[in-house]
């Protein structure tokens, strides 16, 4: 009865696997629990439907979300705040020598800026591995170190779909999401990029600054094309690095940063960076009216609408029918059985969510699969106050995002690593490079997935602000 309660997370994954697009496995999927909930429930048809669409009523406030951020990510790629962000960080000189450190902080920043670690590696890929090739830089490292710094944002940042969808999975906020990580993402950042500087200071590399024209201008034309094809945002970013923004185009990021760490609603930190992108923009001259900006709006909210929204009522609606039945109560007692404590439990729930992305070789699908298991056995197993309860919630909303973001730069057969060495090899046809190679050297991954497993099963995440979960005696186990 129980492999029969749980077949369905089977045949998701199973279809994933296979190749099949999310938004097709997941309605399939979806079916497929309501009538294993007719047999082992014995729910009419109607009653079924019923216990899938409660669960998206939960889920609203984040379809809103999502369309914003989808807006905003249009809005910042367009009208110059991603293009402001490399033009100020490029002002301030390549080397051999600093050029992956620089690479990775400028793809840290964009990512955060665009939402998207797929635009962000294909926008600055062109950049920084033509750089690297006029200043004699190491090709490799810069690759990994802008793979690892395009997956920071894509972990933290408001705008951010995978932000949004594991937030709202895990009924937390977005911005106390972002408060609740913000140190521990801060600190990342700052230890990932030195220890990138000290790699690259031990290679013997060049101090002879690039230009970043001059890079722009070495890039072939067939690279060109090739990332028309795949990724059309890149090539705009580009023509704006070369033809020049105004660095006050940066200040929408930035105000939609201040206010998530002034912990305002999501929607008005969205909102305000969408309306300081269109009057600077129009300032700069990015964007010839206010009508072409609404297009760019428009376009974010088709974007979402299409793919993202769609997808998540399906599994929405599924994970309402799993819970409903106890479909996961299998998984949850055998990490109960293990477990001698809460933190030892929500340490199981990283590793199970990092050994599910490497299953599914898919981030939102180990996003939309496992995150609602690793709630269900917190919220069945875990006594707390509500105050606490939450708090494991922000943890377990961090850990499908970063276990999903990072981890996936950890995994050679994942679609991330399949996506950035194929954009790098298009890029930059002088060096070709294998998963293997930038997984060596993706020093931000590998802090990032060890740090966040060890801080959690040791507790010294109480020494980070606002990172701490809660530990025996204030939260604790429910043996029986």
């Amino acid at each position: 009865m129980a492999l029969i309660k749980i077949s369905p997370i089977f045949l998701l994954a199973g279809l994933m696997v296979y190749g099949m697009e999310l938004l097709i496995a997941a309605p399939i999927a979806f079916f497929y629990a309501v009538i294993i909930a007719a047999i082992v429930e014995k729910y009419k048809f109607e009653e079924a439907m019923d216990k899938g669409i409660e669960a998206v009523k939960e889920m609203i406030m984040v379809f809103f979300v999502l369309m914003f951020a989808y807006a905003v990510a249009e809005a910042f790629m367009a009208t110059g705040v991603g293009a402001s962000v490399i033009l100020i960080a490029l002002k301030l000189g390549v080397t051999g020598k600093t050029v992956a450190t620089v690479g990775f902080i400028v793809t840290c920043v964009l990512s955060i800026a665009t939402g998207s670690s797929w635009s962000t590696f294909a926008s600055c890929a062109p950049i920084f591995l033509w750089l690297a090739h006029i200043v004699n830089g190491p090709i490799v490292l810069v690759i990994a170190s802008i793979a690892g710094g395009s997956c920071f944002g894509d972990n933290i940042g408001l705008i951010s779909d995978t932000t949004v969808v594991s937030s709202g999975l895990q009924g937390v906020k977005i911005t106390d999401r972002v408060r609740h990580q913000g140190v521990w993402s801060g600190l990342l950042l700052i230890i990932s990029a030195l220890v990138i500087f000290l790699v690259s200071s031990t290679m013997g590399l060049s101090s002879v600054q690039g230009d970043a024209n001059a890079a722009i201008a070495a890039i072939p034309n067939e690279v060109f094309e090739s990332l028309a094809q795949e990724r059309p945002a890149a090539v705009a970013l580009l023509n704006q690095v070369e033809s020049g923004v105004p660095y006050y185009m940066v200040i929408p990021m930035l105000a939609v940063i201040a206010l998530a760490f002034m912990a305002k609603p999501t929607l008005i930190c969205l909102g305000a960076g969408i309306i300081l992108s269109c009057v600077l923009g129009l300032i700069a001259g990015t964007i010839g009216s206010v009508s072409e900006f609404l297009e760019l709006v428009l376009t974010g909210f088709q974007d979402a609408g299409s793919i993202s929204i769609a997808m998540m009522l399906w599994i929405g609606a599924f994970g309402g029918i799993m819970s409903a039945m106890h479909a996961f109560e299998p998984i949850s007692k055998f990490f109960l059985r293990i477990s001698k404590s809460v933190r030892q439990l929500m340490f199981y729930n990283g590793i199970f969510t990092l050994i599910g992305n490497a299953a599914l070789a898919d981030e939102m699908a180990q996003i939309v699969t496992v995150g609602p298991i690793i709630r269900e056995m917190t919220h069945e197993n875990v006594e707390a106050s509500k105050e606490n309860m939450y708090k494991l919630d922000l943890r377990n909303a961090t850990f499908s995002d970063a276990m999903g973001v990072f981890g996936s730069q950890l995994v050679p057969w994942h679609v991330y690593m399949a996506f950035f060495v194929t954009i790098a090899n298009t890029v930059y046809p002088l060096e070709q490079v294998n998963a293997i190679q930038v997984i060596s050297k993706n020093y931000m991954a590998m802090i990032a997935v060890a740090s966040i497993l060890i801080l959690t099963i040791t507790g010294f995440d109480k020494y980070i602000p606002f990172f701490a979960i809660p530990s025996e005696p204030d939260v604790k186990l429910r043996k029986d």
